[in-house]
């Protein structure tokens, strides 16, 4: 099957990118404390360091559902496609509640369950496989919709407390379960929103298997920028979070970028995938050294992924006992391993760990692709 460089391109640039947050969010002296968007606190660095790694996970899941349309186009076989992504799905459960919450927290007890990105494309390969009988301007009418009036779902009159809202509120926004004892259930990528972006995704699939799709990608670029200036300038629509005046123009500005991830506003999406389409307009044609190199750690995202938190803990314990700490000062769990208070590195050292990261990743993504790239015959491979 012949892969999509563009897809690859991108797919690589967002998990490098990627691992800038991780590394920050482990390791950086205020993320226990405070949030690097909160325009009260943080410093232009810091804020940009967080904003630019919003363009990630959008990203990932639109390209999630471009190559679910991609292999089906491929097979010419919807039965074959369904099971797989049924199965896919499934599978990117079990490594959401083991694999990538150990790695993140690294908590023996799984005191705490965390439904992110990776269970949430597990759902939408699982209901994209569901809705493959439908057309492809009919999924994508569906995922439309939900981009545009997820914001209104929540807005539902009734009492917080009903059962309908309590079965409504962690398909459509952030919530926490309790599961008794210390346990919790963190629904913090909430999937109906994201499965609109996977679904809308899957309908511009056509649109990647041309070989000179740059208008399109240009045209819908702009054109998703230009509306969220729209709504953003008219600040009543598609964000939870309004912007204001602050103490200066630039934290003004910072304000008005400052879109709402948790859950995905209409114009959180409008904005990051409008910067992804203009991307892939920008490296059509493009292919050098540089691109090539990129494109190796696209070609194995969900191995990136889960290996890269390994890493990113190793150095968590490094820093810990460097800066004088011992085992018995560290709290897992929200705190990574990290002690209560007094530990973590300035930003510089943060771009620095993840520059080390990002090269450590590279000799094994390149490892892997080539590995499964020699190893067809074991069909387990296409799951990771």
């Amino acid at each position: 099957m012949k892969r999509n460089y563009s897809i690859d391109l991108i797919r690589g640039i967002v998990m490098i990118i990627m691992a800038l947050d991780h590394v920050r969010d482990l390791l950086h002296t205020t993320s226990l404390t405070d949030l690097p968007t909160n325009l009260k606190t943080t410093t232009s660095a810091l804020f940009f360091t967080r904003w630019i790694t919003h363009l990630c996970a959008p990203t990932f899941v639109f390209l999630s559902g471009v190559a679910a349309f991609l292999s089906m186009k491929r097979s010419n076989n919807v039965q074959a496609a369904r099971a797989y992504l049924i199965t896919r799905g499934l599978w990117l459960f079990v490594l959401e509640f083991s694999v990538v919450n150990f790695g993140l927290f690294f908590d023996i007890h799984f005191n705490i369950l965390l439904f992110e990105v990776i269970a949430a494309i597990g759902f939408g390969f699982i209901i994209l496989a569901l809705l493959l009988t439908c057309s492809t301007k009919t999924i994508g009418i569906i995922g439309l919709g939900i981009l545009f009036l997820h914001d209104l779902a929540l807005s539902v009159p009734g009492e917080q407390t009903t059962i309908f809202r309590q079965i409504l509120t962690p398909l459509f926004a952030p919530t926490v379960i309790p599961l008794g004892g210390d346990r919790s259930f963190f629904m913090t990528y909430p999937p109906i929103p994201w499965l609109g972006i996977m679904l809308t995704g899957f309908a511009a699939g056509r649109y990647f298997a041309m070989e000179t799709p740059k208008s399109f990608f240009l045209k819908t670029g702009l054109a998703a920028v230009a509306f969220f200036l729209l709504l953003r300038f008219i600040n009543m629509y598609g964000n939870a979070v309004p912007w204001s005046p602050q103490k200066n123009s630039w934290f003004t500005f910072l304000s008005f970028i400052n879109v709402s991830k948790y859950p995905p506003s209409l114009q959180f999406c409008l904005l990051f995938l409008g910067i992804m389409f203009l991307l892939l307009f920008a490296v059509q044609g493009i292919r050098n050294k540089l691109t090539d190199l990129i494109c190796v750690y696209g070609k194995v995202p969900l191995f990136y992924f889960l290996i890269h938190f390994y890493l990113i803990h190793l150095v968590v314990f490094a820093m810990v006992y460097m800066q004088g700490f011992t085992g018995a000062d560290m709290v897992f769990g929200f705190n990574f391993g990290r002690p209560k208070a007094g530990s973590g590195l300035a930003l510089w050292a943060i771009y620095l760990v993840w520059l080390a990261i990002v090269v450590v990743m590279y000799p094994l993504c390149k490892w892997y692709a080539r590995y499964k790239a020699d190893h067809k015959e074991k069909k387990w491979l296409r799951y990771i």
